[in-house]
């Protein structure tokens, strides 16, 4: 692994846990740290240099742990700090590194900030949250709007003032015009590098700061699927979110985060972009060597996945992303499991999960990992009266929320709830998903899990995988072809997003990659046949 490079981050695969649907050690329905440590040795066997964990921290569970009243607290539904602290020590024995979600930009408003900021106008930490007037009418001061429906703001009666909230009402938003709030989540964040976390993964890391003014977003006239809250179902989408979000006044606090990450070598950084121009704040907030070490966008977290639309998406952040650096994800707690949302026709085809796990692991960037990916596990369907999301109570049914995507992840085939549990699970176990449990999938050899494992230790020996540029070559309706080069070394990376049989015309004369784990190009000469879902490598000669 790489897990001994400073700067290991660069081309690193990073698995993401969501510990509530992971493993269950005590039996209460929800997974927990304990059940992470528990199954550290299968994380390891992936051959993935770190893990990420979504929140464990104290909270009402309001948005399942993204709503924080505590942030030195481990919940005691996930365990205790004592468990936090093995965890750690066990992954690094194991030579991975783990990264930690922080949730900046807003917290519970059961954090005991919060209750001292509304008591009154006049404490403490009065200004710690973002307070305005209503309009002489009563109204909100403007006409933000939150990701989960409705208007950002909320009035509270004891300070007759709205407070922000992008996301939901008990979620309010930092005040970070406000030097002392930086500091002080800074200092929080330092609580956890000195226990020897390996970096953060930074939620909704462009919406920490808002416009002073509170000027009003303009309508939006292109109304496009992508992005946080952005569906044409959701009226979020309507505005252009000039003013809520993506301010300058971030890359000041971000450089500040990177002067705390310098000071304990070895550690990372990776954020979440959900913007009108995600690509350029990416490259805004990644460059320069003094902000963020990498971050991800919503782009491949859509339902497009077209050779046009891929291609697009990386020639755009290529352009504009300099010297920062990017990583890639199709899948993640929040959105459509890939092989459901990327599925041809409605068919879920265990091909064309490793079409798209052999496509995401060899674009030029770090890579995040969803759980349950490399068992090719499809959306959940569940009921509504299953849902506990409440983005999706609020939109059912044109959306049904991130219920689906976080189920119980399916250990055993034959034991109650796949294995997760003993105890009826805070969400149902999908049980088409018993078929694909882990137990099912490491006794074959060619299941995809064993494909993941496989892939994945062959990419760690490809420095041009991991260092190398990329450049793309062709698409058309199906085929997406790209090189990827290091020094005098140069690769033809082809896949086949289609369904149906494909031929490619070499422009070069090649030598096929032998050793390529489930690849099924056939080089034949001056052309390459592809089969349905099909992909391939060929180092270019000449």
């Amino acid at each position: 692994m790489a897990v001994n490079r400073k700067d290991w981050w660069r081309g690193g695969v990073i698995y993401q846990v969501y510990p509530r649907s992971f493993f269950d050690s005590n039996d209460d329905g929800v997974g927990d740290l304990p059940g992470v440590l528990a199954k550290l040795d299968y994380i390891a066997s992936l051959n993935v240099d770190a893990i990420w964990l979504s929140p464990f921290f104290t909270s009402p569970m309001k948005d399942f742990g993204y709503d924080v009243s505590d942030y030195r607290g481990v919940d005691p539904l996930f365990g205790s700090l004592e468990d936090f602290q093995a965890l750690v020590a066990a992954a690094h024995e194991r030579g991975l590194r783990i990264i930690i979600d922080q949730v900046l930009n807003h917290c519970s408003d059961q954090h005991e900030w919060f209750k001292e900021s509304r008591s009154s106008r006049t404490n403490a930490k009065a200004d710690w949250f973002v307070w305005a007037e209503p309009n002489p009418d009563g109204t909100p001061p403007n006409n933000w709007l939150s990701v989960f429906g409705g208007s950002a703001w909320s009035w509270d009666g004891r300070r007759k003032q709205y407070y922000l909230h992008n996301f939901l009402a008990s979620q309010p938003d930092l005040n970070f015009h406000c030097e002392a709030v930086q500091q002080q989540l800074l200092d929080d964040m330092e609580f956890w590098l000195k226990l020897g976390v390996d970096g953060f993964r930074l939620d909704a890391a462009n919406f920490y700061f808002h416009d002073r003014q509170l000027r009003s977003n303009p309508p939006n006239p292109d109304i496009r699927e992508g992005g946080i809250g952005v569906r044409a179902d959701n009226p979020y989408a309507y505005q252009q979110h000039r003013f809520d979000k993506s301010q300058p006044e971030n890359l000041p606090f971000l450089r500040r985060l990177r002067g705390l990450m310098d000071r304990y070598p070895g550690t990372s950084t990776v954020a979440e972009i959900g913007c009108d121009q995600s690509l350029r704040t990416m490259a805004a907030y990644t460059s320069g060597g003094d902000t963020l070490h990498m971050a991800y966008s919503f782009d491949l977290l859509t339902a497009q996945c077209s050779p046009a639309f891929i291609r697009h998406t990386v020639e755009s952040i290529e352009r504009e992303l300099g010297d920062g650096w990017p990583c890639w994800s199709v899948g993640n707690h929040d959105v459509v499991r890939v092989i459901s949302r990327w599925a041809l026709h409605g068919k879920e085809q265990p091909a064309r999960g490793r079409l798209l796990m052999a496509l995401l692991l060899s674009l030029r960037g770090s890579v995040c990992l969803y759980q349950g990916e490399e068992l090719g596990l499809p959306e959940a369907e569940l009921a509504f009266e299953d849902l506990v999301d409440p983005y999706g109570i609020r939109f059912w049914p044109e959306f049904k929320g991130r219920d689906g995507c976080r189920t119980p992840m399916p250990w055993s085939s034959t034991a109650r709830h796949a294995g997760f549990s003993k105890a009826q699970p805070w969400l149902p176990l999908a049980e088409p998903h018993r078929a694909l449990a882990v137990d099912v999938q490491e006794s074959d050899p060619q299941s995809m899990l064993n494909t993941y494992r496989r892939f994945l230790a062959w990419r760690q020996a490809q420095p041009l995988l991991i260092e190398g540029a990329i450049e793309m070559r062709h698409h058309d309706d199906g085929l997406l072809v790209f090189e990827r080069r290091l020094g005098e070394q140069a690769w033809l990376c082809l896949f086949n997003l289609s369904d149906a049989e494909r031929r490619y015309d070499l422009p070069l004369m090649v030598e096929p990659l032998e050793d390529v784990p489930a690849s099924t190009a056939e080089f034949l000469g001056s052309w390459v046949h592809l089969p349905a879902h099909g992909y391939g490598f060929a180092r270019l000669l000449g």
